[in-house]
This record gives C-alpha cells, sequence and structure tokens, in this order.
C-alpha cells in the first residue's frame, strides 16, 4: 500500500493515459467496433461535465469540494483530462458487463437488466474508487450539507455526491448509447 500512496498520481496518470491510447489501438486495428469508440467518447464528454465542474470550482477556491490528502504533481487541468478519460473507460467497463450479462440484442430498445448493470456497475465502481483514493492518498471530498457524509473509511469521509453523479451519469450514457445503437 505504501508504494501506491507514494506513486498515487503517477498510477492514476498512466491509467488516464493508457485508456484513450488503447481504445485508439483498438479501434484503428479493427478490434472494437465503431459503436464501442462512439460509447467510448460519449462517456468521456459525460465525464467532463463533473469533471470540469468539480474540479474548477474547487481549485479556483469557489466552494471546496474535496481536498487533496497528497498535492497533485500538477495543475487540476490534467486531473480533468485524465479523469474524464477514466471515466469514457469505466463506461466501456459497464458495456462489457452488460454484453456478459444481457441476452442479445443489446442496446437495441430499452431494458432494465442492462440499465441495472450500468447502474449498479456505476455504484460500485465509485464506491471502490472513492475509498482507493482516501485509502491511497489521493483525495476525499468534504462533506457539506449539499454532499453529507455516508460514512468514514481511513478517517475520511465517502460522501453521497459522488454517487449521486453515478446515479445519473449511467443513465445518461444509456439512453446515449441507445440513440448511438440506432443510428449505426
Amino acid at each position: 500500500m505504501e508504494v501506491l500512496q507514494r506513486n498515487f498520481f503517477l498510477i492514476d496518470f498512466a491509467i488516464g493515459a493508457a485508456i484513450p491510447l488503447s481504445v485508439i489501438v483498438l479501434h484503428a486495428a479493427k478490434k472494437i467496433s465503431s459503436f464501442t469508440w462512439k460509447l467510448f467518447w460519449i462517456g468521456t464528454i459525460i465525464g467532463l461535465t463533473w469533471e470540469i465542474s468539480l474540479s474548477t470550482l474547487n481549485g479556483l477556491g469557489i466552494v471546496n469540494i474535496f481536498n487533496f490528502i497528497t498535492p497533485p504533481p500538477v495543475h487540476f487541468i490534467f486531473i480533468i483530462i485524465s479523469h474524464s478519460f477514466w471515466d469514457g473507460g469505466i463506461f466501456l467497463v459497464g458495456v462489457a458487463l452488460v454484453n456478459i450479462l444481457c441476452r442479445e440484442p443489446r442496446f437495441e430498445k430499452f431494458s432494465t437488466r442492462e440499465l441495472s448493470v450500468l447502474l449498479v456497475w456505476g455504484q460500485a465502481q465509485e464506491l471502490a474508487v472513492e475509498l482507493l483514493s482516501t485509502g491511497s492518498g489521493g483525495w476525499e471530498y468534504i462533506p457539506s450539507w449539499w454532499n453529507p457524509s455516508l460514512f468514514l473509511f481511513n478517517g475520511s469521509h465517502i460522501t453521497l455526491m459522488p454517487q449521486l453523479i453515478w446515479l445519473v451519469a449511467p443513465v445518461l450514457f444509456y439512453y446515449a448509447a441507445l440513440r448511438i445503437k440506432k443510428n449505426t
């Protein structure tokens, strides 16, 4: 765990760079479909909505939303970009889970099962990200009246707002996926 703590942001940014590079290579090699390619970028754009707003408000000192346990080695714009690529990759893992857990045809018409897979994945991975971050010296969200603490982990608060974001985001992503599939 100490290695992760000492190198948290290096690992974080390396993965953030590896995700789009992997998607680009897989697309160029025709190992992923045009549909998957588009879903990655839709997921990245959806992630940008909260990454930009939360990081900018916090980074400019307008609202204290989160606290870096270990100061990041770069300007917050790099965190926004990296974490948006992470979000795109996280959405693609959700798509892979839908492909594994749901019968064909997938993403053709509304399916409660498909949406449920994306929602459960969204909640599980968000909780895992927050636990990993607070346990590894990354960041912690600051509790407030609009972002109450759910529980303490490793002396840090795990709050409601990130979970709510990942309750809404999969719904937006799913409807975008349905629309993209329809037009493909």
